[in-house]
């Protein structure tokens, strides 16, 4: 029997190290206190407390180590702790370091045996890491809205169901509801007060959207364009791209961001309309008729325009000599006026340079019909022209040649056939050096 009991207090004694061991190396705070007084703290709260070893916390009031906002709460706490293997709930409460210094931790206190009685055991988890993270994710945060609320670019975010979930100023200036309808935080997409445009000014449904393909299917898109017809009636024309805000969540909101492109976009208008057409009459210029020219002949078979036309005015120098450039210019501007409406409007009318004129006629058509069109515009030409209290008579001398399927003239080649057959209809008097080149089958003077 007595060899019994020797080996039942060793198999205690190593349990205990055990504990002790484990006590000690447990990456959380242990403290065991005893009517009111610590009697044990694990290397843990040593660090917690910042003190030098345990014999500076050990027999120490447990109060001059809790705030004084905290003792109450951690009174109330124990006083429920009637039976041992009783615990507390979790715990936030702040203690005091031995050098001044707070730290926030969560506890849970247990009444349990120790040595022979009880006592409190509060197993301390310290929260400085995780408060530091709220912290620089909070500020994080901040940051993040304070730089979105200052973009010039609008950021909208989706939720699965079609419903603004947030929206920055800019958004709200580019949609031009800012002073009109308010937050748009909680509405539809579909039910914004404006209309939705395709890059071509097509009406497009919200569910066709790009940010709707978005949440569909969870893809990126970028670089599309899109307009808005706002509630106060302007258009604008927007650069966007839409995605995922938390690409790794498929029920993750849709983030879109779009720049307003409308001034760009008609400045580049511009800039292409003044590439291709003629300033002083706002006809195409030489190189629009060109290009119009040679994707018409690159077409095979159903030639889109079937002949063109090639004009001058006849004696103009002498108007100019003799009246002026500036009303030389009337004379040009009222010229492209009526010629523009004795065509139709598919027919392309362009200004060569000086008085030159060209005329695409979309085909098919008739050679009897090109025949009064050309009587047609020379007596529209022939009608006086009032500039400038001058009465100034015009007249015209057109030359056509006539495209035919499978042509392999350049376009280059088609405006000197024209520009032959008009020479041939110039009046004598009127002529001017020498003829271009020799009359083919498809030219004739009018």
């Amino acid at each position: 029997m007595r060899e019994d009991k020797t080996d039942g207090a060793v198999d205690a004694d190593q349990l205990a190290l055990r504990y002790q061991s484990l006590l000690e190396h447990t990456p959380d705070g242990i403290c065991v206190h005893e009517r009111g007084t610590v009697v044990y703290v694990n290397a843990a709260m040593v660090r917690i407390l910042a003190a030098r070893d345990a014999d500076e916390v050990v027999g120490q009031p447990l109060t001059q180590f809790v705030h004084p906002r905290s003792v109450l709460g951690m009174i109330e706490r124990i006083s429920t702790l009637a039976h041992s293997g009783d615990a507390s709930e979790p715990a936030e409460m702040t203690l005091m370091r031995l050098d001044g210094d707070t730290v926030p931790v969560e506890t849970v206190s247990v009444l349990t045996g120790w040595h022979n009685h009880l006592a409190y055991q509060v197993i301390v988890h310290d929260l400085t890491a995780q408060r530091a993270a709220e912290t620089a994710a909070r500020r994080a945060e901040q940051h993040f809205t304070t730089v979105v609320s200052q973009l010039e670019e609008g950021v909208v975010v989706i939720g699965r169901d079609g419903r603004i979930e947030s929206a920055n100023p800019a958004a709200q200036r580019i949609f031009g509801t800012d002073d009109r309808i308010g937050d748009l935080v909680g509405m539809v997409i579909a039910g914004l007060p404006l209309a939705l445009l395709d890059a071509n000014a097509q009406p497009l449904p919200a569910t066709r959207h790009p940010v709707a393909r978005t949440l569909a299917t969870g893809e990126t898109i970028t670089g599309y364009i899109f307009g808005v017809d706002r509630p106060d009636g302007q258009r604008r024309w927007l650069s966007g791209s839409s995605r995922l805000l938390n690409p790794g969540d498929p029920h993750s909101p849709a983030v879109s961001s779009f720049a307003d492109i409308t001034e760009f976009r008609a400045s580049r208008r511009q800039l292409e309309y003044q590439a291709t057409h003629d300033s002083l009459t706002g006809l195409a210029n030489r190189s629009l008729i060109l290009s119009q020219l040679s994707g018409a002949l690159a077409t095979g078979d159903a030639l889109p325009v079937s002949s063109v036309m090639f004009i001058d005015l006849d004696g103009f120098k002498e108007i100019n000599d003799t009246l002026g450039h500036a009303i030389g210019d009337t004379v040009l501007q009222i010229v492209a006026q009526r010629l523009q409406r004795s065509l139709r409007g598919d027919d392309l009318v362009g200004r060569l340079g000086g008085d030159e004129f060209l005329v695409l006629l979309s085909g098919p058509v008739r050679h009897v019909d090109v025949e009064a069109l050309v009587t047609r515009l020379r007596g529209a030409m022939s009608e006086p022209i009032i500039a400038r209290g001058h009465r100034i008579e015009v007249n015209a001398s057109i030359g056509v040649t006539e495209l035919t399927p499978g042509d392999n003239r350049t376009p280059e080649a088609v405006l000197h056939d024209a520009d032959l057959a008009m020479y041939r209809a110039k009046p004598a008097r009127h002529r001017e050096g020498t003829a271009l080149g020799r009359r083919t089958d498809n030219t004739h003077a009018s």
